[in-house]
């Protein structure tokens, strides 16, 4: 196993290598350059004025010049600094990571310890009342607006009933409550955002989880377990259950880049100050530097949430080795 992962993360280097190349030529060649929102937005700055900038910049320089620069800089975790307010881009990057994590880390962990147990009665159960209803409320959820939902919430919940706050990550006397008042804040700031979050992926994985549970049933080694009179949850929970999980690791591992820039909708609608809305203003603004560094982050979370689901499969199926 420890050959395996350092033949995986000695790959996964050159791998990093090309998406940062990707991404850094994509990004410049795409329409507009971060001095638009600068001349553009003051008609008394003229031609000169974009092309200082362009030096101060260094955008004048060939691509990859512009390239090596910005990558001997990343050898240092250094992402450069910020267009639009000259901060180190780290920093910025930081300040916004914790509130990111918490918020589609709880949301992860609420769709997988809700849905998969769902999907899997709801299989065990093939075509009784509670699998019919819960097919018929995954598919209603499954094709709900996300954003619609979080809307109508907010409305329901934050200005008809005011028993929620409608956005934000903390009240505004945050600073002057106590430390057990400062964590049940905290909890009633999340309560909106995660159930919005973690309500599209709920259907999707109760729905994959019970068509994998399904598939799994009807094969000769569960009919052999019923044959020898084993109990009928040791037959769903011991013998079924590991093997209908492999393509639900699958789906674990490539929810982690998740937990960066998936939550820019929710993060906007709840002024949730996370790495999606940073990432979205980037983007808008043309901020090279933030958006190069929300897309490492992005591309190593996701490599090792590929690395991560493979050294699952072989604790969840022993037929599973690594050499």
């Amino acid at each position: 196993m420890l050959n395996y992962l350092a033949r995986r993360l000695l790959f996964m280097l050159p791998l990093l290598l090309g998406i940062t190349i990707i991404t850094f030529v994509i990004i410049h060649l795409s329409p507009g350059r971060p001095t638009d929102t600068v001349v553009y937005g003051n008609p008394k700055l003229g031609t000169d004025t974009r092309t200082r900038l362009d030096a101060l910049y260094g955008l004048d320089r060939p691509l990859p010049v512009q390239y090596w620069h910005w990558f001997t800089r990343l050898i240092k975790l250094d992402f450069g600094t910020s267009f639009n307010d000259n901060r180190p881009v780290m920093k910025k990057i930081m300040e916004r990571l914790p509130a990111t994590i918490l918020l589609n880390s709880l949301a992860l962990l609420v769709i997988f310890i809700v849905a998969i147990p769902l999907g899997v009665v709801s299989a065990a159960k093939r075509d009784t009342p509670f699998d019919k209803t819960v097919t018929v409320a995954s598919f209603i959820a499954y094709a709900m607006p996300t954003f619609w939902l979080a809307l109508l919430l907010m409305m329901l919940f934050g200005v008809y009933w005011r028993i929620l706050p409608l956005g934000g990550m903390y009240s505004a006397n945050y600073e002057y409550l106590p430390a057990g008042k400062k964590a049940l804040d905290l909890l009633w700031h999340l309560i909106l955002p995660v159930f919005v979050s973690a309500f599209g992926g709920f259907a999707s994985i109760t729905r994959y989880s019970r068509s994998q549970m399904l598939e799994v049933l009807h094969h000769d080694y569960i009919r052999t377990a019923r044959a020898k009179g084993l109990p009928e949850y040791k037959v769903i929970y011991k013998h079924a259950l590991r093997n209908a999980l492999l393509p639900i690791i699958t789906l674990l591992g490539l929810s982690l880049p998740g937990l960066i820039g998936g939550g820019v909708i929710f993060e906007t609608i709840f002024s949730w100050p996370g790495m999606g809305r940073l990432g979205w203003e980037a983007v808008m603004s043309r901020d090279y530097p933030v958006i190069m560094g929300v897309g490492v982050l992005s591309a190593i979370l996701t490599l090792l949430g590929n690395l991560i689901a493979d050294i699952m499969y072989a604790y969840a199926d022993p037929r599973i080795r690594y050499q």
